[in-house]
């Protein structure tokens, strides 16, 4: 899942109120690193401190809980966490009555060590405990005795807990947690546990108060949500309940794995309108030896005879994926064969990553024998190879009509609005008169490697 950081804020006003014990006004801000099942998390975190009286906020200044919700996936990752905790520090001097907390995978992995490391956290909590929040901090304002809670679970979906959303246009939805996959290189396993699904009804009834609070779109969230189960029905089953629950509200989702993404799927996404023509599916790698090694449980063959049902099914799809370069042993050769699979497939976009070894995994006891200097060479062929595909594809698509949701403000000018087409591509308008929300058809008039401008020819 892509990676980005943002804070989160849900107005509830009529929760704020004065906590008699600290002196600090009952107001929580929570700042979110890593993947879109982070950003849903943060709002299950707010659905439930709001219900015990505390009212997020996006001003860290007027904040008397300040959470972090963090990212294990690389290194880089938890090194911006520890960064920002350095930052953070002022406002524990400012006011040591301030609660810190560390919440998510970096909390799960490494656990009572974050106290060690860094004295200003006060709670440490991970993904499958977020219940306990409210009094874990209970307990710390009345003892004085920092939290931790980081025991992961095989029954936890959070199915009861309605998330804390901000207004707006799209909504993350998790439709399963944890992953059994046990890549190599991965910590997921390890931060969020076994894989469990929510029940497809409870799915399904927040899809439709999402469409009853205006959303325009939905993401369904998994680590692997091709492995989603609930009782006889699997995420093809899923997707359909949903595509006909609320015809008229796109749905996208993410992510799904090669060794269980199935013709049924594919055919589902293809029967429904709303159901948007666009599937992320990670390769890794081009090499047939690395995949062994990563265990990923399919190889290139297998990957490629997907791609090619998918576009035969779904004509108008487009592709993405991840790639992580540099790992363990890869030889030039290998490299080599990641590009050929690249300029086979002709992917949309891609998520390009240098290897980053991680404790605990399976990779972590080959060792970490490539080069710096190489990883950055090929990383940088991987991303130019890719730059380029997207440039030719993008082309290819001016004079073409989308009907786009306007989503908000372009961040590339206040003057202008930014949507996505049905694949997933960013598209940049003039205002003309609409606003976020609506539904328009737009024409391309220009492109390039990342971003599709256009024009409104209609409202819809």
């Amino acid at each position: 899942m892509q990676e980005s950081i943002t804070n989160t804020y849900i107005p509830l006003e009529s929760l704020t109120k004065t906590n008699g014990d600290n002196g600090l006004s009952k107001k929580l801000y929570v700042e979110t690193y890593g993947c879109q099942m982070n950003f849903a998390d943060t709002e299950i975190v707010n659905g439930i401190m709001g219900k015990n009286g505390y009212s997020p906020t996006e001003n860290i200044d007027e904040s008397s809980i300040i959470l972090i919700n963090t990212c294990s996936i690389r290194e880089n990752a938890e090194e911006r966490v520890y960064q920002r905790l350095n930052e953070i520090r002022k406002y524990k001097k400012q006011n040591p009555a301030i609660i810190v907390g560390i919440i998510g995978c970096m909390a799960e992995r490494l656990k009572r060590g974050i106290f060690n490391k860094k004295s200003v956290v006060d709670l440490v909590l991970g993904p499958d405990e977020y219940r306990k929040l409210p009094s874990l901090i209970d307990n710390l304002i009345d003892s004085g005795e920092k939290g931790l809670a980081v025991k992961l679970s095989r029954v936890e979906t959070y199915d009861d807990i309605m998330p804390l959303r901000k207004d707006g246009i799209t909504a993350w939805l998790s439709v399963m947690r944890g992953c059994d996959k046990f890549c190599s290189f991965c910590v997921v396993p390890y931060t969020r546990g076994r894989e469990r699904s929510r029940p497809l009804e409870g799915v399904v009834s927040e899809v439709k108060q999402l469409w009853a609070e205006e959303f325009k779109e939905v993401t369904l969230l998994g680590q692997n949500v091709n492995s989603y189960s609930s009782g006889e029905n699997d995420f093809a089953d899923l997707l359909k309940s949903c595509a006909e629950a609320v015809p008229e509200m796109r749905i996208r989702f993410t992510t799904s794995h090669p060794q269980d993404l199935s013709m049924k799927l594919i055919e589902t996404i293809a029967k429904y309108d709303n159901l948007c023509k666009y599937i992320h599916l990670p390769v890794q790698s081009g090499s047939n030896r690395i995949l062994e090694l990563m265990k990923r449980n399919y190889t290139v063959e297998h990957y490629l005879n997907i791609i090619d049902n998918i576009k035969k099914i779904i004509p108008d799809v487009s592709l993405s994926t991840d790639i992580i370069t540099g790992f363990c042993s890869e030889t030039e050769d290998d490299h080599k064969m990641t590009l050929n699979i690249m300029k086979e497939v002709q992917y949309d976009g891609a998520y390009m990553f240098k290897y980053s070894p991680r404790e605990k995994t399976k990779a972590w006891e080959l060792g970490d024998d490539i080069d710096e200097e190489v990883k950055t060479k090929r990383i940088i062929e991987i991303v130019e190879l890719q730059k380029g595909i997207s440039e030719e594809k993008n082309s290819k698509l001016l004079g073409k009509e989308y009907e786009i949701i306007i989503e908000g403000i372009s961040k590339k000018s206040d003057k202008m609005l930014f949507g996505r087409t049905d694949g997933n591509k960013t598209v940049i308008m003039d205002k003309n008169g609409t606003k976020t929300g609506e539904k328009v058809t737009v024409r391309i008039n220009k492109t390039n490697s990342a971003t599709l401008f256009g024009e409104i020819i209609h409202k819809n």
